[in-house]
């Protein structure tokens, strides 16, 4: 049994948020708001009060900021907060009886209720005489004409009560919280990114396809003159994957065959020859002033490179000699190749992330050879990040440690706090988690496998009204250089136009790969989503102004996204009634900019779908009979809407509605 309580046991502060399961930082957003809520009570019936109060972390730790939270019902309370920089911070919530808050609510009921409250008034005086120490000089005047307020015996009680009740007053007094009883939360861990952390649109492309023999240009610099085109279309991010060297060992050919010819250019995930490792450049690719141009390039064009940080080697990779203990060995000493079954990566070896001790191996050499190997790892990106890379998509991290996340990303955001990663993390739930959670900044998800009405509400309340949305971030991409999968196989444009108003308007962070705009499907075969001729395997050379392409709708979805704000808010998203599976309607708002957008998507490609909608209107801002604008921006046509059952048609040419609501007559960022 414990003998010795103190007051402040009698608070109990518990279930904050944003939080992780595990103790890492959650995240936010540098400017952007940030809502932290907390379970507060404590025994009796007295009023409490809280507010939550963050500054950044490390050496110099900086001034505490406060914001008051508000009550939300069910003792749960709120406030919003705004950091002003990048990098670590720390959030408390404090919480105390609001005794004032106490006196003015018993002192208002009693008088009511017709009983003798002259106690009371004394009482408040009290009260605020013990505010007056807590004061500022300038304030007290104000609190010393309330108390003799109070105590005017001559006048009528309710013209007493009326200076102590005055909004000013209580406002001040509301910011001279009574210490004896205030309570802190132990602080939580909040992480700050920069905005293209949470926002943004994804163009990948392989630069080897858009070399030039004729003009004597190599990738890089085909590439180079490919970016115009690609910040056309409204992209913030161009994703380029592996640059290095490719082993010939082992190399795969086309469609991933294993019998190359010798035009095969292989993997570039297959990272390593003579010409060096993952601090060389392929050669056919051009020089690094090749690379620094590209990045300058997508700088001066408003966008950002990220590259692909793949951890895995070809057999010629100069650590295979070099460091053959940072590689698997099977029984008879050979170093292991990749597999993920049925698959098998023959062109590339695994590291060994953890090497363990045996025979030959101490734990000190284990530990050691672990050591190097993860400095390595982390040189890799520090090379690249001297030419101007600032974000990764990482290759397969839940293939390498949690503690090597944990601490490469630390090490790096320690110094580069506007570092960005995206983890290419397909894989288990809990797995996919926990990289958020040790430090990704965002996430592939499972979007590409979600494809009815139900998966889609179910992994979007999931994905950005739960929990995780604390601290994972996703990404969705209707298609990656590995996935072909759900209706864009045999779906025609429909299928991809329908995808990309989904992938796009439902987070504020999504992706395509390069030929998605000329609706490349043909799959390997029924059962394998990979794509036939893959990328990945051979270079491709595409016209992008081709009939039917669909980069015009491609540059207006991200033209929409940038003018609206409430695409950049992920846990916005509400999902309204539709009668009919086929028909998915979901809204985003931004009360602060008055940014009210609607999405009506027709889910099957091949046939035309109608209902009549079950709007939530004061959800939307607008009263429930009231007749309203809904403009759409994909054909610029305009609707007049009365009420919250609204007629929708929607036909496989034309999928989707993205309408900005408004007042009649309010005006709006229409283009």
């Amino acid at each position: 049994m414990v003998d010795h309580y103190d007051v402040t046991d009698r608070i109990v502060i518990e279930g904050i948020r944003p939080s992780t399961p595990n103790g890492y930082p959650a995240k936010a957003v540098v400017g952007r708001a940030t809502a932290v809520s907390a379970d507060v009570f404590r025994d009796g019936h007295d009023v409490l009060a809280a507010r939550v109060r963050w500054r950044t972390r490390g050496n110099g730790k900086g001034k505490w900021s406060t914001a008051p939270m508000r009550p939300l019902g069910n003792d749960r309370y709120q406030a919003v907060i705004e950091p002003a920089e990048i990098g670590a911070h720390e959030v408390q919530v404090e919480a105390w009886t609001d005794r004032i808050a106490s006196w003015r609510h018993e002192i208002a009921v009693k008088l009511a209720a017709g009983q003798d409250v002259e106690l009371e008034l004394e009482e408040g005086a009290l009260l605020l005489e013990g505010a007056l120490s807590r004061a500022d000089r300038a304030d007290r005047v104000r609190i010393e004409t309330a108390i003799a307020s109070l105590r005017n015996s001559q006048a009528p009680p309710e013209s007493r009560l009326s200076g102590a009740l005055e909004p000013a007053l209580m406002a001040l007094l509301d910011e001279l919280p009574d210490p004896s009883d205030l309570t802190r939360s132990a602080p939580s861990p909040l992480w700050v990114d920069r905005e293209r952390a949470a926002v943004g649109a994804w163009y990948e492309l392989f630069p080897r396809s858009y070399a030039s023999p004729e003009q004597g240009k190599m990738g890089l610099a085909g590439a180079t003159d490919r970016l115009p085109a690609v910040a056309n279309m409204g992209f913030d991010v161009v994703y380029i994957p592996p640059v290095h060297p490719i082993g010939r060992s082992f190399r795969k050919g086309r469609n991933n065959s294993l019998d190359p010819t010798p035009e095969d250019p292989g993997s570039p995930w297959a990272i390593g020859a003579a010409e060096g490792g993952h601090l060389a450049l392929h050669p056919e690719l051009g020089s690094f002033s090749d690379f620094d141009a590209f990045v300058s390039r997508a700088r001066s064009l408003g966008m950002e490179v990220a590259l692909d940080y793949a951890l895995q080697c070809s057999p010629e990779h100069p650590w295979v000699k070099e460091h053959p203990e940072w590689f698997h060995h099977r029984p008879d000493g050979t170093i292991k190749y990749a597999e993920n079954p049925p698959k098998k990566y023959q062109d590339i070896y695994p590291l060994n992330m953890w090497p363990s001790p045996g025979p030959g191996v101490s734990p000190e050499k284990a530990e050691a050879d672990r050591q190097a190997l993860w400095q390595a790892c982390k040189g890799i990106m520090e090379f690249w990040m001297g030419h101007g890379v600032r974000i990764f998509r990482v290759d397969n991290p839940h293939t390498k440690p949690f503690a090597f996340w944990e601490w490469v990303i630390a090490e790096i955001q320690a110094a580069n706090p506007e570092i960005i990663f995206l983890a290419e993390a397909f894989t288990r739930p809990k797995l996919m988690a926990r990289l958020a959670e040790v430090g990704f900044s965002q996430s592939y998800t499972y979007f590409t496998w979600r494809n009815t009405k139900a998966e889609l509400q179910e992994y979007l309340t999931e994905v950005a009204l739960g929990p995780k949305a604390d601290y994972m971030r996703p990404s969705f991409w209707p298609n990656t250089p590995d996935i072909l999968g759900g209706i864009l196989r045999g779906g025609g444009a429909g299928a991809f136009r329908l995808r990309l108003v989904l992938a796009a308007c439902m987070t504020p962070s999504y992706g395509i790969y390069s030929g998605y705009e000329l609706c490349e499907n043909q799959p390997m075969s029924d059962a394998n989503e990979e794509y036939f001729e893959s990328e990945k395997y051979e270079i491709k050379h595409r016209d992008f102004s081709q009939p039917g392409s669909l980069v015009p709708f491609v540059a207006r979805i991200n033209d929409i996204r940038r003018r609206h704000p409430a695409f950049s808010d992920l846990g916005n998203i509400a999902f309204h009634h539709s009668g009919n599976d086929q028909i998915l309607c979901w809204s985003k708002v931004d009360p602060a900019a008055d940014d009210v957008m609607l999405m009506v998507v027709n889910l099957d490609p091949h046939n035309t779908h109608e209902d009549t909608l079950g709007l939530d209107l004061p959800a939307l801002g607008f009263e429930w009979h009231e007749s309203y604008e809904a403009f759409d921006e994909l054909t610029g046509m305009s609707f007049m809407w009365t009420g919250a059952n609204p007629y929708v048609r929607l036909d496989p040419g034309l999928p989707a509605h993205v309408l900005h609501l408004r007042r009649h007559g309010r005006g709006g960022t229409a283009a």
